[in-house]
């Protein structure tokens, strides 16, 4: 063996010993490790306590354009539980955004001011709950905190960790691995990523805060420098309300839901004459930190006497098996006997008129004709932030809600609705509710808490379509909340239900079809 050999050899058993460390050194890293070593060096050995102790944060300073060298003012705001605020000027650019607690908004000079939607409203208001929380509550949100890889941030080399909450929006975070300060956030903004690289670290308070900042979305960047951050300040909450730049009129706001709630009992007459599809997804996030499919459910919704039927007919993607679709029939059977007991009472006893409404010893009974309406929904909210808006190309009227102080509730859903807050969009012309997005702002028990409890921060958002130039019916449901049952059991639900193929059908047709309604 030459002495060329040898060297060669040589450098490739030490390249092999580097790898082998590097390897081991990532593998050994793990998210509660990274975290802890975070947090020491934010908090300057003084443990996550001192996090914790800042409960609302102002920051200010200038912005600066790189590629012209315009510069402006910057501000951003938070509050616990979830308010923040963003805001700055630019060359004549003002641009802001915000989540109140209720909903979440942009305003720019060039595009004026809207109401967030979908992912757009999802990102920002995980965005904003990580302001004021950080990582802090990740196992109490049901979020995963999962490693994602060594990387190198501005020539520093860096551990990066990935926050998936229960709503799949993905926050990354890149900590120095030497120092264990966080120098990276990628955080989504509808469809695009903000980064924000921070550096220039200053201790404020207990805390070791970045008074420089570079914020990348896209193509575009950045370079903030603040000069002001202060924890715990008194903040107004109306600075994180909807902006109110417009003196436009708005309707007659009780006519208005009392047009809807009318609106919506003839939406109940005509949808007897529609079957349709519901597809029910759950879903649930893996320990990678990647959300997946658990199982779906479709079912073929008609009615019969008044009385909604609901048959089964596929299981994640496919049809039911034989033994399935028999016990789906004798199901069938029995809600058909149930129905038309129910209808020779009240053949029997026709002075007293159908029980519809609902019974303050628990949750309305969908199949058996009870339902919510807005306006039940409403008796329980104090409406604020109206405005007008555009959605779906149509003209809306927005507002947020919140639990109406002083409210007393007398049915159980009421006591439910007045924990809740949110906004609700209503079609300005048709007089319909478009989307209702709605968060439960404290936990919510079902028997005194003896049976079960909402969690806080359960949500759901619910859209509806125009069909058939006639009727508004669901479209899509998103559902995220945690129960505790018989004060043991958490369960997490994650679940997209959506409704489609709607099919008007003749009445007396299906009457007469219904007296075999076992019928597929």
């Amino acid at each position: 063996m030459t002495q060329t050999t040898i060297s060669r050899l040589a450098r490739f058993v030490c390249l092999l010993t580097v790898l082998f460390v590097l390897v081991g050194d990532s593998a050994a890293q793990s998210p509660d490790k990274i975290i802890k070593q975070a947090v020491k060096s934010m908090t300057n050995g003084k443990g996550e306590k001192a996090l914790r102790e800042v409960r609302s944060r102002q920051a200010s300073g200038k912005i600066t354009n790189p590629k012209d060298g315009a510069t402006g003012n910057y501000q951003s705001s938070s509050s616990q539980p979830n308010w923040h605020i963003e805001a700055f000027d630019l060359a004549g650019l003002e641009f802001s955004s915000g989540y109140n607690g209720k909903s979440s908004w942009t305003r720019d000079s060039r595009d004026g001011l809207r109401t967030l939607t979908g992912q757009a409203s999802r990102d920002f208001q995980t965005e904003a709950r990580y302001r004021n929380w950080r990582w802090l509550d990740f196992k109490k949100d049901k979020s995963k905190l999962t490693f994602a890889g060594q990387t190198t941030i501005n020539g520093q080399a860096a551990n990066t960790l990935a926050l998936v909450t229960a709503k799949n929006v993905t926050i990354k975070m890149h900590f120095d691995a030497a120092k264990g300060l966080l120098i990276r956030e990628e955080i989504p903004a509808g469809e695009t990523i903000r980064v924000f690289d921070y550096s220039d670290f200053k201790t404020v308070g207990a805390i070791q805060e970045p008074h420089a900042i570079k914020l990348t979305i896209g193509e575009i960047s950045f370079d903030i420098k603040l000069d002001s951050i202060k924890h715990n300040p008194q903040l107004d909450r109306v600075a994180f309300e909807f902006p109110k730049l417009s003196n436009e009129a708005l309707p007659d706001i009780p006519a208005l839901l009392d047009a809807v709630g009318k609106n919506e009992d003839e939406v109940d007459n005509i949808l007897e004459k529609y079957a349709y599809t519901q597809t029910t997804v759950r879903r649930e996030i893996d320990n990678k930190g990647q959300l997946r499919i658990k199982e779906s459910e479709t079912h073929e919704l008609t009615f019969y006497k008044g009385n909604r039927i609901r048959r089964l007919i596929a299981k994640n993607d496919k049809p039911l098996s034989p033994n399935e679709e028999a016990d789906e029939t004798k199901r069938i059977e029995k809600r058909v006997r149930d129905i038309e007991k129910k209808e020779a009472e009240k053949a029997r006893k026709a002075e007293k008129q159908r029980e519809v409404a609902q019974e303050n010893s628990g949750p309305p009974d969908d199949e058996r004709g009870q339902r919510i309406s807005i306006a039940d929904v409403l008796k329980a909210s104090k409406l604020v932030n109206p405005r007008r808006e555009r959605f779906r190309n149509r003209d809306v009227i927005v507002f947020d809600f919140e639990p109406l102080p002083g409210y007393k509730p007398k049915k159980d859903f009421e006591k439910f609705f007045g924990k809740m807050a949110g906004a609700i969009w209503v079609d300005a012309a048709d007089k319909q509710v478009a989307r209702v997005e709605a968060r439960l702002i404290e936990s919510y028990k079902v028997g005194g808490g003896l049976l079960a409890s909402l969690k806080e921060g359960a949500s759901f958002v619910l859209e509806q379509d125009r069909v058939n130039n006639e009727i508004w019916l669901p479209t899509r449901a998103d559902i995220n909340l945690g129960v505790k049952v018989l004060l043991v059991k958490g369960i997490n639900v994650n679940s997209v239900v959506t409704y489609g193929n709607y099919k008007r059908f003749n009445v007396d047709a299906e009457k007469e079809k219904l007296k075999d309604p076992l019928k597929p």
